[in-house]
């Protein structure tokens, strides 16, 4: 295939390209299983951007022969794994292929790779698996991922006219059947494992139709798939697990010819919709994984995005994809493979239809309700210390949270909410008893004090403790009302937690702390590339800020309001 030229196309729409209309859209042409021959201008960049990613892990390959670990890579902690092999595997093979790469059919790597390929299948166990050194050890589902970034890998190479191959398909191949064995009978961990798992299953049986790779993912798929009302999967994991489920899920739709499956990937899709912050972020403080309250883009949503587009023609999702393109299109390149096999995903998007972007929406099965007003955007979590979140373009405010010093257990979260008069309400209620002698007929004859447990002892002096958070809009932001009833005069200390990397005005440094400060009275204002967040008015009742019981100080800017119960105070952020 000759190289075509380097044309302008979807990459070049800026930002706001989602809310335009319908200019690149021929409503009389059907998209559906139309193929490009050429590449597009897209594809080729993601091309070189691999080849940069391949240079950069071909550094850590070990090329000395003589040693225990000739052919791996090493990883970030100097360890040669299944995983580090994998990734100089998977993106040597995206540029072995590609005619546009500087190592198209390169020799000098097609040995690296034959040397990557038999150390991958020496860490191998007999049973198939691989160890995920992290946390993991003879691991069916990391062993599902390994083979669903292969496979197609191994059909592009074996598809392609390159020179001394089937040397390079045979360890492969090897590999690969082996690690279908334990495919179809190891077991999972989470909920998104058995989709990982059943997409390596239709990996493998596009590559040898043994119906017992059919049989297994029949199994694991009878368990139904685990998506709410509002869209969300089960983890919750909006940055990483969710947008995996989309992927896998489509796999598996394809290689076991099941297109029901794609519905769930477009309900979650459009539920993403509503995760964008304006900057292209996407919400994570929900996530019940290790990607809460990260910063995220939306890369891992490209594929989903740009397959759905094009087969069901569809405008708000060619929306997002110029959207990842313009905020994150960098980081599409590890998802490479999946356009090198597809030519169909080559084709020009449909035109742009606005995405949503004003909106007050409940997601109440992940206690999460959205407020996004065009530029800024606020999300109020249920049980969550953070409650609270705001963000004006680059200028963000990570989080609110505030703990009282009752009985060590004061941190603020609420795992209900009520709307009442355009208001978000949280509430959380405390007791604080004291206890009396146990009853005579519950005493030990030892004296040992773990067998006389409190819940048989007589309770006095109960203290109570209610705090009520209640959340409205106002002109250009929202406004907090903080209300704390119960046992008087115990200190509080509210937290406005910033993300580094702006400047304030209007605050006072703490003395001894880095990064932590006082809004004593007035108004404060956090800037960041050029976006002012300000709020106020301040209240300070005392200097503690470490108010025993809370949880850690975050390592970020933080401003503090300090006070004493009862407490009630209003704070406006805009």
């Amino acid at each position: 295939m000759n190289r075509r030229k380097f044309i302008k196309q979807n990459t070049q729409v800026a930002l706001f390209a989602p809310f335009v209309p319908n200019l690149f859209l021929d409503n009389s042409i059907s998209l559906e299983d139309k193929d490009q021959s050429e590449k597009p201008d897209w594809l080729i960049r993601l091309i070189k951007q691999n080849d940069t990613n391949l240079s950069n892990i071909l550094q850590r390959f070990i090329s000395d022969k003589e040693s225990s670990n000739y052919g791996g890579v090493l990883d970030a902690y100097g360890m040669a794994t299944a995983h580090s092999a994998t990734s100089l595997i998977k993106t040597g093979l995206n540029a072995l292929v590609s005619e546009e790469s500087s190592f198209y059919g390169d020799q000098e790597l097609v040995s690296s790779l034959i040397a990557c390929s038999e150390f991958l299948k020496s860490v191998q166990h007999e049973d198939g698996t691989i160890d995920l050194v992290s946390t993991n050890f003879h691991s069916t589902p990391d062993t599902a991922f390994i083979v669903k970034w292969l496979a197609p890998g191994y059909r592009l190479l074996g598809e392609s006219s390159i020179s001394n191959k089937a040397t390079l398909l045979t360890p492969l191949r090897q590999f690969l059947d082996k690690a279908g064995e334990c495919l179809k009978i190891g077991g999972i961990h989470t909920p998104n494992h058995r989709w990982v798992v059943c997409s390596a299953l239709a990996e493998m049986y596009k590559i040898d139709p043994d119906s017992g790779y059919l049989n297994r993912a029949e199994e694991w798929l009878a368990e139904k798939i685990d998506i709410d009302p509002d869209g969300q999967y089960n983890e919750r994991s909006s940055y990483i697990y969710s947008s995996l489920s989309n992927r896998v899920l489509i796999s598996t739709a394809r290689g076991f010819d099941k297109p029901e499956l794609l519905d769930y990937v477009r309900k979650n899709l459009e539920m993403t919709f509503y995760y964008l912050h304006p900057n292209g972020e996407i919400v994570t403080e929900a996530s019940g994984r290790q990607d809460n309250s990260i910063i995220g883009t939306l890369e891992n949503y490209y594929y989903p995005y740009r397959y759905l587009a094009i087969k069901d023609n569809n405008s708000q999702f060619a929306a997002a994809c110029r959207l990842i393109e313009e905020t994150a299109f960098a980081k599409i390149t590890g998802f490479l493979h999946y356009f090198l096999e597809d030519p169909s995903l080559w084709q020009t998007l449909p035109g742009s239809s606005p995405l949503p972007i004003d909106y007050v929406k409940v997601f109440s099965h992940s206690g999460l309700t959205r407020i996004r007003r065009r530029d800024y955007d606020g999300s109020i979590l249920l049980n969550s210390a953070s409650f609270f979140t705001f963000h004006k373009k680059k200028a963000v405010i990570q989080g609110i949270r505030f703990a009282s010093a009752f009985f060590g257990k004061g941190q603020f979260s609420s795992a209900n909410m009520e709307q009442k008069n355009g208001k978000y309400i949280l509430t959380s209620s405390l007791e604080g008893p004291y206890y009396q002698p146990l009853p005579v007929e519950h005493l030990p004859e030892d004296g040992d004090w773990e067998k006389m447990p409190r819940t048989l002892r007589p309770q006095s002096e109960v203290q109570k403790y209610t705090a009520t958070v209640s959340i409205g809009e106002i002109a250009g932001g929202f406004e907090l009302e903080i209300d704390i009833k119960g046992t008087d005069h115990v200190p509080l200390a509210l937290e406005l937690i910033f993300r580094p990397g702006g400047s304030f005005s209007g605050v006072e440094d703490h003395p001894d702390m880095e990064d932590v400060y006082y809004l004593k009275e007035g108004w404060g204002t956090y800037t960041a590339e050029g976006e002012s967040i300000h709020f106020g008015p301040g209240i300070h009742s005392h200097k503690w800020v470490e108010i025993r019981g809370s949880l850690p100080r975050m390592s970020a800017p933080t401003v503090f309001l300090t006070g004493f119960t009862p407490f009630h105070h209003k704070i406006r952020i805009t």
